[in-house]
């Protein structure tokens, strides 16, 4: 990446500044695992998830009122040596191409660069690496299991490609999973995560769907049982490093 690519103390237009925003939370201690954060929303994703917390972020025009990538620079400018990391988040980021524009931006001040995805963009993802310190990757369901959840035919291959390139990166992430009853029984999240351990993920999270405001107003406002959670901890706990069930 250029220069003229890049946002510059002098003015220059960064093709960052075509993001599309959804939102900042300009302080957090949960996106990215042992730093203080700053939190980007990015407009738009190519699925439909039905149980997608963010509905308002799924399509791709800019929302009024939020704020410009220039807002966000400003910010971290201002909040150099308080914060450690910026976690790009969505909606979906890969889905916006001014993305590694930003992450550059981001780590020549200093930060730490994190990115929550559900990796419907695999090349993409690999492009991303060298801005990359640390990745949430959402692994939805086994491969054949994802079209119903994301309601898109084609998407469990790749972000099932893109847990292959991170494993063999090297970089360091978190693989989760949403659990909703309704979209997976015990067993099918006991089946998945068997499979993640034997892929080599070492760190897994498991976290229950909230239901406040499903993009699928069909879907029950129930969590998994006790007894089914139990099962799913005693299972697999003792496969992964880091194991964790977030209510």
């Amino acid at each position: 990446m250029t220069a003229q690519d890049l946002a510059t103390a002098d003015g220059k237009r960064s093709s960052a500044d075509g993001l599309r925003l959804g939102g900042v939370v300009a302080f957090s201690t949960v996106d990215y695992p042992g730093q203080l954060a700053a939190t980007v929303f990015l407009q738009g994703c190519p699925w439909r998830c039905h149980y997608c917390h963010n509905p308002h972020l799924i399509s791709r025009r800019a929302n009024v009122g939020a704020p410009a990538w220039t807002d966000v620079r400003r910010l971290l400018q201002r909040r150099r040596h308080r914060l450690e990391a910026v976690v790009f988040s969505g909606g979906e980021p890969l889905s916006q191409r001014g993305l590694a524009a930003a992450m550059a931006e981001v780590q020549q001040l200093g930060f730490r660069v994190g990115m929550h995805t559900g990796a419907p963009d695999a090349d993409r993802l690999q492009r991303l690496l060298p801005w990359l310190d640390w990745v949430g990757l959402d692994i939805k369901a086994l491969p054949a299991g994802y079209p119903a959840i994301t309601t898109s035919r084609s998407s469990g291959p790749a972000s099932w490609r893109a847990l292959s390139l991170l494993l063999q990166h090297g970089l360091a992430f978190e693989c989760r999973t949403t659990w909703h009853p309704e979209l997976h029984c015990a067993a099918d999240i006991i089946k998945l995560g068997v499979c993640l351990a034997q892929q080599g993920v070492s760190n897994y999270a498991i976290q229950i769907a909230g239901t406040d405001q499903c993009l699928n107003p069909l879907l029950a406002r129930r969590r998994p049982g006790p007894a089914d959670q139990d099962q799913v901890v005693q299972a697999l706990a003792p496969l992964f490093e880091s194991f964790r069930l977030r209510s």
